[in-house]
């Protein structure tokens, strides 16, 4: 397949870029759009077969629900059961935004866009590229990340043809991705809301307009044996470059006297800017110490790079897991597939 590359940057070609994502999307081809948090690999959420095609061109496992994108309310009430008053309240405060929202599908949601479960995952996008290829369509979106699954997310056009070129009928180049991590999930189909993934959109923020959320054990530890995963990103090892990743607890001084401590030949640092200076290893700094915004938005493109360097053993400094820091260390966890040492202080 001739993948086209549409660009979306430029004000002469956005409407034209728009116009032919819409097109190819209306006949059940595989587009990848830009959206706020990460690129998304969409397809109409309501074709089973398009929806197929998805998990074709990600390899990834079909239990693994998407996420369905809509550019307004009115979409919704076709997707659902019920639109909850709690859903309504989220939607005022955070929508178009980075908050995905579970919540009891209809029979209008093929099990294949669910990954067999009997929820939705739902997100308005702010993104005005993902937003106006939304409405020219008309339909519906399901799009997760456009990376070969398991692999670090894209946040640019170049890494989705990195991955995805030949395998997808368009890539819309709508710049960088301002979040960089993808969407909260958070459920309200129980009695009290629960974040199943950690994102821009915080626990706190939640629990400001509802009045309460928890976060489910998932966002920190593994599913359980045969456990099922209710939302993206929860059940297998994602966000992983090649090399063996370990996550490494302590402070700056610790983490940079151990690590070049445990250097050599294809040993590489994903740390904080601040640690540079005194690290002897090759390094790739994810954002600032302290700024969990910028360690959001540099983390995914900070994994990709260290393939780029050859790294075959990466040490992370570990991230503080509140507000959007809970995102990175969310995201840092599943690329070291849960390897975490805590170092001693001196």
């Amino acid at each position: 397949m001739e993948t086209l590359h549409l660009d979306a940057c430029s004000p002469q070609s956005r409407e034209q870029a728009i116009d032919e994502a819409a097109r190819l999307l209306k006949e059940g081809q595989l587009v990848i759009i830009p959206t706020e948090t990460v690129y998304g690999l969409a397809a109409n959420a309501l074709d089973p077969a398009a929806v197929a095609g998805i998990f074709a061109a990600k390899g990834r496992p079909q239990d693994n629900p998407l996420i369905v994108h809509v550019d307004r309310m009115e979409q919704i009430p076709p997707l659902v059961k019920e639109l909850p008053p709690a859903a309504e309240k989220l939607a005022a405060a955070y929508w178009p935004g980075p908050l995905t929202m579970i919540l009891p599908k209809s029979e209008a949601v093929p099990k294949v866009t669910s990954g067999g479960l009997d929820t939705v995952a739902i997100r308005m996008p702010s993104q005005p590229v993902a937003r106006a290829i939304i409405a020219r369509c008309g339909l519906p979106l399901a799009a997760p990340s456009a990376n070969l699954s398991g692999s670090p997310s894209p946040t640019t056009a170049l890494r989705c043809a990195q991955d995805m070129d030949g395998r997808v009928a368009a890539i819309v180049d709508g710049g960088p991705c301002q979040v960089g991590v993808e969407s909260t999930v958070v459920s309200l189909v129980g009695p009290v809301p629960v974040v199943l993934r950690p994102g821009a959109i915080t626990p706190e923020m939640i629990a400001g307009v509802l009045g309460e959320c928890q976060v489910d054990d998932s966002v920190l530890h593994q599913l359980k044996e045969g456990q099922t995963a209710a939302s993206p990103g929860m059940k297998y090892k994602h966000y992983a470059p090649k090399a063996s990743v370990t996550i490494l607890r302590g402070s700056s001084p610790a983490f940079c006297r151990e690590v070049n401590r445990r250097g050599g030949e294809g040993v590489c640092a994903l740390c904080f800017e601040e640690d540079l200076p005194h690290l002897q290893v090759a390094a790739i700094p994810y954002g600032r110490e302290g700024d969990d915004l910028s360690q959001a938005r540099l983390l995914f493109e900070a994994l990709r790079e260290l393939d780029e360097k050859g790294a075959r053993v990466v040490y992370a400094r570990e991230p503080h897991a509140a507000g959007v820091g809970l995102a990175v260390y969310n995201r840092l966890l599943r690329a070291a597939g849960f390897q975490v040492e805590t170092l001693p202080e001196e």
